[in-house]
Protein backbone atom coordinates (compact mmCIF):
# COMPACT_ATOMS: atom_id res chain seq x y z
CA UNK A 1 0.00 0.00 0.00
CA UNK A 2 1.64 3.35 -1.13
CA UNK A 3 1.74 5.94 1.66
CA UNK A 4 0.62 9.49 0.54
CA UNK A 5 2.67 12.52 0.10
CA UNK A 6 2.10 15.93 0.29
CA UNK A 7 2.59 18.39 -2.92
CA UNK A 8 5.86 20.17 -2.77
CA UNK A 9 3.46 23.27 -3.02
CA UNK A 10 1.70 23.26 0.32
CA UNK A 11 4.04 24.75 2.45
CA UNK A 12 4.24 27.76 -0.53
CA UNK A 13 0.40 27.62 0.42
CA UNK A 14 0.44 28.07 4.05
CA UNK A 15 2.47 31.05 3.90
CA UNK A 16 0.64 32.39 1.65
CA UNK A 17 -2.55 32.51 3.19
CA UNK A 18 -0.71 33.36 6.37
CA UNK A 19 0.24 36.52 4.63
CA UNK A 20 -3.11 37.22 3.12
CA UNK A 21 -4.77 37.11 6.54
CA UNK A 22 -1.85 39.11 8.41
CA UNK A 23 -2.27 41.88 5.71
CA UNK A 24 -5.93 41.45 5.63
CA UNK A 25 -6.02 41.84 9.69
CA UNK A 26 -4.13 44.90 9.45
CA UNK A 27 -6.61 47.23 7.49
CA UNK A 28 -8.94 46.26 9.42
CA UNK A 29 -10.40 47.68 12.82
CA UNK A 30 -9.46 46.11 16.09
CA UNK A 31 -13.20 44.43 16.77
CA UNK A 32 -13.24 42.84 13.56
CA UNK A 33 -10.97 40.49 14.62
CA UNK A 34 -9.65 38.87 10.60
CA UNK A 35 -6.49 37.46 12.59
CA UNK A 36 -8.58 34.02 13.79
CA UNK A 37 -8.14 33.28 9.67
CA UNK A 38 -4.17 32.70 10.51
CA UNK A 39 -5.58 29.11 12.67
CA UNK A 40 -5.98 28.15 7.99
CA UNK A 41 -2.82 27.81 7.53
CA UNK A 42 -1.92 26.49 10.68
CA UNK A 43 -4.65 23.56 10.46
CA UNK A 44 -3.46 23.16 6.62
CA UNK A 45 -0.16 22.56 7.52
CA UNK A 46 -0.81 18.98 8.95
CA UNK A 47 -1.40 17.73 5.75
CA UNK A 48 2.49 18.01 4.99
CA UNK A 49 3.25 16.32 8.07
CA UNK A 50 6.21 18.11 8.63
CA UNK A 51 6.45 19.41 12.37
CA UNK A 52 9.10 22.38 11.83
CA UNK A 53 6.18 23.82 9.59
CA UNK A 54 3.46 23.69 11.94
CA UNK A 55 5.99 24.81 14.57
CA UNK A 56 6.79 28.05 12.75
CA UNK A 57 3.35 29.06 11.49
CA UNK A 58 2.21 28.68 15.48
CA UNK A 59 5.27 31.33 16.23
CA UNK A 60 4.59 33.38 13.02
CA UNK A 61 0.89 33.75 14.24
CA UNK A 62 1.77 34.85 17.56
CA UNK A 63 3.54 37.56 16.37
CA UNK A 64 1.39 38.89 13.93
CA UNK A 65 -1.35 38.98 16.24
CA UNK A 66 0.45 40.94 18.50
CA UNK A 67 1.73 43.35 15.25
CA UNK A 68 -1.23 43.64 13.90
CA UNK A 69 -3.45 44.50 17.54
CA UNK A 70 -1.06 46.91 17.80
CA UNK A 71 -1.06 48.28 14.65
CA UNK A 72 -5.13 48.56 14.48
CA UNK A 73 -4.77 50.65 18.16
CA UNK A 74 -2.20 53.03 16.32
CA UNK A 75 -4.68 53.82 13.35
CA UNK A 76 -7.29 54.49 15.42
CA UNK A 77 -5.52 57.12 17.52
CA UNK A 78 -3.36 55.12 19.82
CA UNK A 79 -6.37 53.54 21.56
CA UNK A 80 -6.69 50.07 21.99
CA UNK A 81 -10.08 48.46 23.01
CA UNK A 82 -10.60 46.07 25.72
CA UNK A 83 -12.73 43.69 24.04
CA UNK A 84 -10.03 43.90 21.27
CA UNK A 85 -7.09 42.68 23.06
CA UNK A 86 -9.16 40.45 25.09
CA UNK A 87 -10.01 38.94 21.42
CA UNK A 88 -6.42 38.85 20.67
CA UNK A 89 -5.92 36.93 23.74
CA UNK A 90 -8.32 34.56 23.10
CA UNK A 91 -6.75 34.32 19.36
CA UNK A 92 -3.27 33.67 21.07
CA UNK A 93 -4.95 30.63 22.78
CA UNK A 94 -6.43 29.01 19.88
CA UNK A 95 -3.48 29.32 17.69
CA UNK A 96 -1.71 27.08 20.63
CA UNK A 97 -4.69 25.17 20.76
CA UNK A 98 -4.66 24.42 17.07
CA UNK A 99 -1.59 23.87 16.47
CA UNK A 100 -1.16 21.07 19.06
CA UNK A 101 -4.01 19.47 17.60
CA UNK A 102 -2.40 19.89 14.22
CA UNK A 103 1.08 18.58 15.59
CA UNK A 104 -0.92 15.16 17.31
CA UNK A 105 -2.69 14.70 14.26
CA UNK A 106 0.73 14.63 12.21
CA UNK A 107 1.99 11.93 15.05
CA UNK A 108 -0.92 10.03 14.99
CA UNK A 109 -0.95 10.19 10.71
CA UNK A 110 3.48 9.21 10.99
CA UNK A 111 2.54 6.18 13.24
CA UNK A 112 -0.69 5.60 11.15
CA UNK A 113 1.93 5.81 8.07
CA UNK A 114 4.53 3.63 9.74
CA UNK A 115 1.64 1.04 10.65
CA UNK A 116 0.55 0.32 7.29
CA UNK A 117 3.96 0.60 5.57
CA UNK A 118 5.13 -2.11 7.80
CA UNK A 119 1.79 -3.97 7.43
CA UNK A 120 2.05 -3.37 3.90
CA UNK A 121 6.26 -4.93 4.15
CA UNK A 122 5.34 -8.06 6.09
CA UNK A 123 1.92 -8.44 3.21
CA UNK A 124 4.71 -8.28 0.68
CA UNK A 125 6.83 -10.59 2.35
CA UNK A 126 4.28 -12.69 2.93
CA UNK A 127 3.80 -12.62 -0.76
CA UNK A 128 7.41 -13.12 -1.71
CA UNK A 129 7.34 -16.75 0.49
CA UNK A 130 4.39 -17.88 -1.08
CA UNK A 131 5.76 -17.30 -4.42
CA UNK A 132 9.08 -18.43 -3.70
CA UNK A 133 7.57 -21.58 -2.48
CA UNK A 134 5.56 -22.61 -5.44
CA UNK A 135 9.00 -21.86 -7.78
CA UNK A 136 10.50 -24.61 -5.50
CA UNK A 137 7.72 -26.77 -5.95
CA UNK A 138 9.59 -28.76 -8.74
CA UNK A 139 12.68 -30.10 -9.23
CA UNK A 140 12.63 -29.51 -13.34
CA UNK A 141 14.61 -26.93 -14.39
CA UNK A 142 12.23 -26.05 -17.64
CA UNK A 143 9.04 -25.91 -14.73
CA UNK A 144 10.82 -23.89 -12.21
CA UNK A 145 11.66 -21.38 -15.13
CA UNK A 146 8.01 -21.40 -15.86
CA UNK A 147 6.82 -20.72 -12.20
CA UNK A 148 9.23 -17.80 -11.89
CA UNK A 149 7.67 -15.19 -14.48
CA UNK A 150 3.97 -16.93 -13.73
CA UNK A 151 4.72 -15.67 -10.12
CA UNK A 152 6.57 -12.53 -11.08
CA UNK A 153 3.08 -11.29 -12.93
CA UNK A 154 0.84 -12.02 -10.00
CA UNK A 155 3.60 -10.68 -7.32
CA UNK A 156 4.52 -7.74 -9.12
CA UNK A 157 0.58 -6.85 -10.60
CA UNK A 158 2.39 -6.88 -13.54
CA UNK A 159 1.02 -7.25 -17.60
CA UNK A 160 3.90 -9.26 -18.93
CA UNK A 161 6.27 -11.07 -17.39
CA UNK A 162 9.22 -12.16 -19.11
CA UNK A 163 12.34 -14.21 -18.95
CA UNK A 164 15.01 -14.98 -21.32
CA UNK A 165 17.58 -17.61 -21.56
CA UNK A 166 21.09 -16.76 -22.11
CA UNK A 167 22.45 -13.86 -24.50
CA UNK A 168 19.51 -11.86 -25.76
CA UNK A 169 20.44 -13.04 -29.64
CA UNK A 170 18.64 -13.08 -32.61
CA UNK A 171 16.68 -16.39 -31.70
CA UNK A 172 16.56 -15.82 -28.29
CA UNK A 173 14.41 -18.45 -26.11
CA UNK A 174 12.26 -17.00 -23.61
CA UNK A 175 9.12 -17.43 -21.09
CA UNK A 176 6.13 -14.90 -21.39
CA UNK A 177 3.90 -14.87 -18.77
CA UNK A 178 0.52 -12.53 -19.04
CA UNK A 179 -2.10 -10.86 -16.50
CA UNK A 180 -5.26 -13.36 -16.14
CA UNK A 181 -3.40 -15.67 -18.03
CA UNK A 182 -2.62 -19.16 -16.38
CA UNK A 183 -0.53 -20.43 -19.22
CA UNK A 184 3.35 -19.33 -19.79
CA UNK A 185 4.29 -19.18 -23.55
CA UNK A 186 7.81 -20.45 -24.92
CA UNK A 187 8.96 -18.40 -27.61
CA UNK A 188 11.51 -18.31 -29.86
CA UNK A 189 10.92 -15.71 -32.38
CA UNK A 190 13.43 -13.00 -32.61
CA UNK A 191 13.07 -9.84 -29.88
CA UNK A 192 13.25 -6.50 -31.31
CA UNK A 193 16.70 -5.40 -31.62
CA UNK A 194 15.72 -2.26 -28.87
CA UNK A 195 14.89 -4.98 -26.83
CA UNK A 196 17.64 -6.55 -27.29
CA UNK A 197 19.91 -3.97 -26.72
CA UNK A 198 18.64 -3.43 -23.19
CA UNK A 199 18.80 -6.83 -21.91
CA UNK A 200 22.35 -6.67 -23.54
CA UNK A 201 23.45 -4.18 -20.71
CA UNK A 202 25.31 -5.27 -17.69
CA UNK A 203 22.93 -4.85 -14.63
CA UNK A 204 24.25 -5.65 -10.92
CA UNK A 205 20.81 -5.54 -9.57
CA UNK A 206 17.01 -4.98 -10.12
CA UNK A 207 16.34 -1.40 -12.41
CA UNK A 208 13.14 0.69 -13.22
CA UNK A 209 12.28 2.12 -16.36
CA UNK A 210 9.96 4.82 -17.30
CA UNK A 211 8.92 5.87 -20.81
CA UNK A 212 9.30 9.03 -20.53
CA UNK A 213 12.67 8.92 -19.08
CA UNK A 214 16.64 10.09 -20.84
CA UNK A 215 17.36 6.62 -21.39
CA UNK A 216 17.14 6.66 -25.13
CA UNK A 217 17.26 2.88 -25.35
CA UNK A 218 15.22 2.39 -22.43
CA UNK A 219 12.49 4.70 -24.19
CA UNK A 220 12.79 2.90 -27.75
CA UNK A 221 12.45 -0.56 -25.84
CA UNK A 222 9.75 0.21 -23.76
CA UNK A 223 7.77 1.51 -27.33
CA UNK A 224 8.68 -1.96 -28.56
CA UNK A 225 7.18 -3.63 -25.92
CA UNK A 226 4.08 -1.16 -25.71
CA UNK A 227 4.58 -0.48 -21.94
CA UNK A 228 4.93 2.53 -20.27
CA UNK A 229 7.39 0.91 -16.67
CA UNK A 230 9.40 -1.97 -16.62
CA UNK A 231 11.34 -3.94 -14.34
CA UNK A 232 14.37 -5.61 -14.82
CA UNK A 233 16.62 -8.33 -13.23
CA UNK A 234 19.21 -10.65 -13.50
CA UNK A 235 19.23 -14.51 -12.45
CA UNK A 236 22.47 -14.88 -11.57
CA UNK A 237 23.35 -18.54 -12.58
CA UNK A 238 26.73 -19.96 -13.46
CA UNK A 239 26.47 -21.24 -16.94
CA UNK A 240 23.12 -19.46 -17.79
CA UNK A 241 22.55 -15.61 -18.50
CA UNK A 242 19.27 -14.75 -17.35
CA UNK A 243 17.28 -11.86 -17.54
CA UNK A 244 13.45 -11.02 -15.62
CA UNK A 245 11.70 -8.30 -17.38
CA UNK A 246 8.21 -7.05 -15.92
CA UNK A 247 6.18 -4.07 -17.95
CA UNK A 248 2.51 -2.70 -17.49
CA UNK A 249 1.28 0.71 -18.20
CA UNK A 250 -0.51 3.47 -16.14
CA UNK A 251 1.24 3.10 -12.99
CA UNK A 252 5.13 3.35 -12.06
CA UNK A 253 7.04 0.35 -9.66
CA UNK A 254 8.95 2.49 -6.82
CA UNK A 255 12.34 1.66 -5.31
CA UNK A 256 10.61 -1.07 -2.86
CA UNK A 257 9.70 -2.97 -6.43
CA UNK A 258 13.07 -2.70 -7.28
CA UNK A 259 14.28 -4.18 -4.12
CA UNK A 260 12.03 -6.71 -3.90
CA UNK A 261 12.32 -7.57 -7.40
CA UNK A 262 15.98 -8.55 -6.54
CA UNK A 263 15.39 -10.41 -3.84
CA UNK A 264 12.57 -12.37 -5.89
CA UNK A 265 15.27 -12.89 -9.09
CA UNK A 266 18.17 -13.86 -6.53
CA UNK A 267 16.23 -16.62 -4.49
CA UNK A 268 14.85 -17.55 -8.06
CA UNK A 269 18.13 -18.32 -9.31
CA UNK A 270 18.70 -20.23 -6.43
CA UNK A 271 15.69 -22.55 -7.16
CA UNK A 272 16.65 -22.75 -10.66
CA UNK A 273 20.61 -23.45 -9.72
CA UNK A 274 18.84 -26.69 -7.85
CA UNK A 275 16.87 -27.59 -10.44
CA UNK A 276 20.37 -27.72 -12.35
CA UNK A 277 21.93 -29.56 -9.45
CA UNK A 278 19.37 -32.25 -9.53
CA UNK A 279 19.35 -33.08 -12.79
CA UNK A 280 23.10 -33.23 -13.00
CA UNK A 281 22.65 -35.75 -10.08
CA UNK A 282 20.20 -37.73 -11.55
CA UNK A 283 22.28 -37.59 -14.84
CA UNK A 284 25.24 -39.12 -12.99
CA UNK A 285 23.49 -41.82 -10.68
CA UNK A 286 22.23 -42.70 -14.06
CA UNK A 287 25.56 -43.09 -15.76
CA UNK A 288 26.57 -44.89 -12.88
CA UNK A 289 23.72 -47.23 -12.63
CA UNK A 290 24.53 -48.45 -16.78
CA UNK A 291 28.44 -48.59 -15.84
CA UNK A 292 27.26 -50.76 -12.43
CA UNK A 293 25.28 -52.63 -14.88
CA UNK A 294 27.70 -52.72 -17.20
CA UNK A 295 30.38 -54.29 -14.56
CA UNK A 296 27.87 -56.43 -13.26
CA UNK A 297 26.75 -57.82 -16.81
CA UNK A 298 30.99 -58.21 -17.62
CA UNK A 299 31.24 -59.97 -13.84
CA UNK A 300 28.32 -62.20 -14.63
CA UNK A 301 30.21 -63.64 -18.05
CA UNK A 302 33.38 -64.04 -16.12
CA UNK A 303 31.94 -65.99 -13.48
CA UNK A 304 29.97 -68.12 -15.82
CA UNK A 305 33.12 -68.52 -18.05
CA UNK A 306 35.03 -69.53 -14.61
CA UNK A 307 32.01 -71.73 -13.45
CA UNK A 308 31.84 -73.24 -17.05
CA UNK A 309 35.43 -74.30 -17.66
CA UNK A 310 35.92 -75.13 -13.92
CA UNK A 311 33.07 -77.39 -14.47
CA UNK A 312 34.13 -78.66 -18.06
CA UNK A 313 38.17 -79.21 -16.68
CA UNK A 314 36.24 -81.32 -13.10
CA UNK A 315 35.27 -84.00 -15.31
CA UNK A 316 38.70 -84.66 -17.49
CA UNK A 317 40.69 -84.43 -14.55
CA UNK A 318 38.75 -86.91 -12.16
CA UNK A 319 38.33 -89.59 -14.94
CA UNK A 320 42.63 -89.17 -15.34
CA UNK A 321 42.60 -89.35 -11.20
CA UNK A 322 40.75 -93.01 -11.53
CA UNK A 323 42.80 -93.89 -14.42
CA UNK A 324 46.29 -93.18 -12.87
CA UNK A 325 45.18 -94.62 -9.98
CA UNK A 326 43.77 -98.07 -11.43
CA UNK A 327 47.62 -98.05 -12.94
CA UNK A 328 48.73 -97.65 -9.68
CA UNK A 329 46.97 -100.68 -8.13
CA UNK A 330 48.35 -102.92 -10.63
CA UNK A 331 45.00 -103.24 -12.65
CA UNK A 332 47.00 -102.51 -15.98
CA UNK A 333 50.25 -105.14 -15.38
CA UNK A 334 52.67 -104.22 -13.77
CA UNK A 335 54.88 -100.82 -14.03
CA UNK A 336 58.23 -99.65 -13.83
CA UNK A 337 59.55 -98.58 -10.71
CA UNK A 338 60.58 -95.27 -12.52
CA UNK A 339 56.77 -95.32 -14.19
CA UNK A 340 55.28 -95.41 -10.63
CA UNK A 341 57.14 -92.40 -9.42
CA UNK A 342 56.13 -90.54 -12.66
CA UNK A 343 52.58 -91.98 -12.22
CA UNK A 344 52.57 -90.60 -8.19
CA UNK A 345 53.94 -87.22 -9.07
CA UNK A 346 51.57 -87.16 -11.69
CA UNK A 347 48.85 -88.13 -9.54
CA UNK A 348 49.30 -85.71 -6.85
CA UNK A 349 49.99 -82.87 -9.14
CA UNK A 350 46.75 -83.48 -10.53
CA UNK A 351 45.12 -83.73 -6.96
CA UNK A 352 46.26 -80.30 -6.84
CA UNK A 353 45.00 -79.28 -10.16
CA UNK A 354 41.40 -80.43 -8.81
CA UNK A 355 41.41 -78.87 -6.00
CA UNK A 356 42.05 -75.87 -7.66
CA UNK A 357 38.76 -76.69 -10.14
CA UNK A 358 36.59 -77.26 -7.05
CA UNK A 359 37.73 -73.81 -5.16
CA UNK A 360 37.07 -72.22 -8.52
CA UNK A 361 33.61 -73.88 -8.91
CA UNK A 362 32.81 -73.29 -4.89
CA UNK A 363 33.75 -69.40 -5.75
CA UNK A 364 31.91 -68.71 -8.67
CA UNK A 365 28.50 -70.34 -7.22
CA UNK A 366 29.20 -68.52 -3.97
CA UNK A 367 29.52 -65.43 -6.32
CA UNK A 368 26.14 -66.34 -7.76
CA UNK A 369 24.23 -67.06 -4.87
CA UNK A 370 23.88 -70.48 -5.62
CA UNK A 371 25.04 -71.73 -2.15
CA UNK A 372 24.61 -75.36 -0.91
CA UNK A 373 21.28 -75.32 0.96
CA UNK A 374 22.12 -79.03 2.09
CA UNK A 375 21.83 -79.53 5.69
CA UNK A 376 22.26 -82.88 7.42
CA UNK A 377 23.76 -84.06 11.00
CA UNK A 378 27.58 -84.82 10.56
CA UNK A 379 30.48 -85.30 13.07
CA UNK A 380 33.08 -83.12 12.39
CA UNK A 381 35.24 -85.70 14.04
CA UNK A 382 34.38 -87.91 10.66
CA UNK A 383 35.73 -85.16 8.46
CA UNK A 384 38.54 -84.81 9.86
CA UNK A 385 39.93 -88.42 9.10
CA UNK A 386 38.55 -88.22 5.91
CA UNK A 387 40.91 -85.58 5.79
CA UNK A 388 43.68 -87.36 6.58
CA UNK A 389 43.37 -89.86 4.49
CA UNK A 390 42.88 -88.01 1.51
CA UNK A 391 45.99 -85.49 2.44
CA UNK A 392 48.20 -88.01 3.89
CA UNK A 393 50.13 -89.10 1.10
CA UNK A 394 50.79 -85.30 0.26
CA UNK A 395 51.93 -84.93 3.77
CA UNK A 396 54.13 -87.72 3.87
CA UNK A 397 56.06 -86.79 0.62
CA UNK A 398 56.94 -83.15 2.30
CA UNK A 399 57.78 -85.10 5.32
CA UNK A 400 55.58 -84.00 7.30
CA UNK A 401 53.77 -85.81 10.14
CA UNK A 402 49.52 -85.42 9.99
CA UNK A 403 47.95 -86.13 13.45
CA UNK A 404 44.59 -86.17 14.44
CA UNK A 405 42.84 -85.71 17.92
CA UNK A 406 38.94 -86.26 16.81
CA UNK A 407 36.56 -85.64 19.59
CA UNK A 408 33.03 -85.91 19.19
CA UNK A 409 31.21 -82.71 17.79
CA UNK A 410 28.20 -82.75 15.86
CA UNK A 411 26.89 -80.28 13.65
CA UNK A 412 24.30 -79.33 10.82
CA UNK A 413 25.60 -78.97 7.44
CA UNK A 414 26.66 -79.85 4.23
CA UNK A 415 29.31 -82.76 4.47
CA UNK A 416 30.92 -81.52 1.06
CA UNK A 417 31.28 -77.91 1.82
CA UNK A 418 32.60 -78.76 5.18
CA UNK A 419 35.11 -81.43 3.77
CA UNK A 420 36.59 -78.95 1.15
CA UNK A 421 36.30 -75.86 4.05
CA UNK A 422 38.81 -78.34 6.14
CA UNK A 423 41.16 -79.93 3.26
CA UNK A 424 41.80 -76.06 2.21
CA UNK A 425 43.07 -75.29 6.04
CA UNK A 426 45.03 -78.55 6.33
CA UNK A 427 46.39 -78.33 3.02
CA UNK A 428 47.85 -74.54 3.71
CA UNK A 429 49.21 -76.33 7.13
CA UNK A 430 51.13 -79.14 4.98
CA UNK A 431 52.36 -76.20 2.58
CA UNK A 432 53.49 -73.89 5.42
CA UNK A 433 55.72 -76.85 6.73
CA UNK A 434 58.71 -77.84 6.60
CA UNK A 435 60.41 -81.26 6.55
CA UNK A 436 60.07 -82.85 10.29
CA UNK A 437 57.25 -80.79 10.69
CA UNK A 438 53.50 -81.43 12.62
CA UNK A 439 50.01 -80.44 11.48
CA UNK A 440 47.48 -81.46 13.88
CA UNK A 441 43.89 -82.01 13.25
CA UNK A 442 41.63 -81.29 16.44
CA UNK A 443 37.95 -81.30 17.00
CA UNK A 444 36.32 -80.80 19.67
CA UNK A 445 32.73 -79.28 21.35
CA UNK A 446 32.57 -76.16 23.75
CA UNK A 447 29.85 -74.37 25.23
CA UNK A 448 27.48 -75.03 22.24
CA UNK A 449 29.95 -74.36 19.33
CA UNK A 450 32.03 -77.57 17.60
CA UNK A 451 35.25 -76.39 16.51
CA UNK A 452 37.43 -78.03 14.22
CA UNK A 453 41.11 -76.34 14.43
CA UNK A 454 44.37 -77.05 11.88
CA UNK A 455 47.92 -76.00 14.23
CA UNK A 456 50.91 -75.85 12.42
CA UNK A 457 54.69 -75.59 13.21
CA UNK A 458 55.68 -74.18 9.99
CA UNK A 459 56.92 -70.40 9.07
CA UNK A 460 53.55 -68.97 9.98
CA UNK A 461 52.29 -65.65 8.62
CA UNK A 462 53.43 -62.17 8.28
CA UNK A 463 51.65 -59.15 10.42
CA UNK A 464 50.89 -57.15 7.54
CA UNK A 465 49.30 -60.57 5.87
CA UNK A 466 46.73 -60.94 9.20
CA UNK A 467 44.17 -58.23 8.21
CA UNK A 468 43.42 -59.31 4.68
CA UNK A 469 44.14 -63.24 5.20
CA UNK A 470 40.24 -64.28 4.78
CA UNK A 471 39.72 -61.87 1.88
CA UNK A 472 40.17 -63.12 -1.87
CA UNK A 473 43.76 -62.81 -2.81
CA UNK A 474 44.31 -61.91 -0.11
CA UNK A 475 47.70 -63.31 0.44
CA UNK A 476 50.12 -61.69 -2.43
CA UNK A 477 50.67 -64.08 -5.00
CA UNK A 478 54.65 -64.82 -4.40
CA UNK A 479 53.06 -66.11 -0.69
CA UNK A 480 50.84 -68.31 -1.64
CA UNK A 481 52.87 -70.95 -2.95
CA UNK A 482 51.51 -72.09 -6.23
CA UNK A 483 48.09 -71.67 -4.76
CA UNK A 484 45.18 -69.62 -5.99
CA UNK A 485 44.92 -67.23 -3.85
CA UNK A 486 40.85 -67.94 -2.76
CA UNK A 487 41.35 -71.10 -0.05
CA UNK A 488 40.77 -69.24 3.07
CA UNK A 489 38.48 -67.22 1.13
CA UNK A 490 36.64 -70.53 0.75
CA UNK A 491 36.69 -71.31 3.91
CA UNK A 492 35.08 -68.14 5.30
CA UNK A 493 32.59 -68.56 2.68
CA UNK A 494 31.42 -71.67 3.65
CA UNK A 495 31.86 -71.21 7.80
CA UNK A 496 29.54 -67.88 7.47
CA UNK A 497 27.01 -69.72 5.44
CA UNK A 498 26.55 -72.33 8.37
CA UNK A 499 26.03 -70.14 10.47
CA UNK A 500 29.48 -69.66 12.01
CA UNK A 501 32.94 -67.96 11.62
CA UNK A 502 36.83 -69.04 10.50
CA UNK A 503 39.19 -67.56 12.34
CA UNK A 504 43.20 -67.17 13.07
CA UNK A 505 45.74 -67.13 15.77
CA UNK A 506 49.24 -67.04 15.80
CA UNK A 507 51.24 -69.71 17.40
CA UNK A 508 54.89 -69.62 18.19
CA UNK A 509 56.14 -71.46 16.11
CA UNK A 510 53.50 -71.57 13.43
CA UNK A 511 49.59 -71.15 12.65
CA UNK A 512 46.40 -71.75 14.34
CA UNK A 513 42.92 -71.65 11.26
CA UNK A 514 40.14 -72.70 13.05
CA UNK A 515 36.23 -73.35 11.96
CA UNK A 516 33.73 -72.83 14.48
CA UNK A 517 30.33 -73.45 14.20
CA UNK A 518 26.59 -74.19 16.05
CA UNK A 519 27.14 -77.41 17.28
CA UNK A 520 24.06 -79.91 17.01
CA UNK A 521 22.60 -83.13 18.91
Amino acid sequence: MPTWKAPPVLPALCYALFVAVFILDLFTPQLFIAAILLNVPIALSSLALRRSLTISLIVSAEIANVVAGYYNGLAEGRVWDAIAIGDRALLAASFLLVGYMTLKTQEFARTAGLSDARADLAHRERSLRIALDRIRESLNAELVLRAVVREAVMLFEADVAILTLDAPGSTSVRYVARARQSDVASEESPLPPEVRSLLARHWDGAGTLARDSADTVARYALEALAADYALIAPLIVEGKDLRLVLTRTGRAWGRDDARLLHSFADQSAGAFAQAQLYKRAADQTEQIQRQHAALLERSNVIRDLVYALAHDLRTPLAAANLTMRQALRGEYGQLPAAYREILETTLRSNDDLLRMVETLLLVARYESGEASTVRAPLDLADVARQVREELESSARQRGVTLDVNGAAAVVSGDAAELRRASINLVANAIAASSSGGHVRIKTERLNGSAELTVEDDGFGVPVEQRRRLFERFGVPPEKRGGGTGLGLYIVKRIAEKHGGAARYEPREPGSRFSIVLPASQ
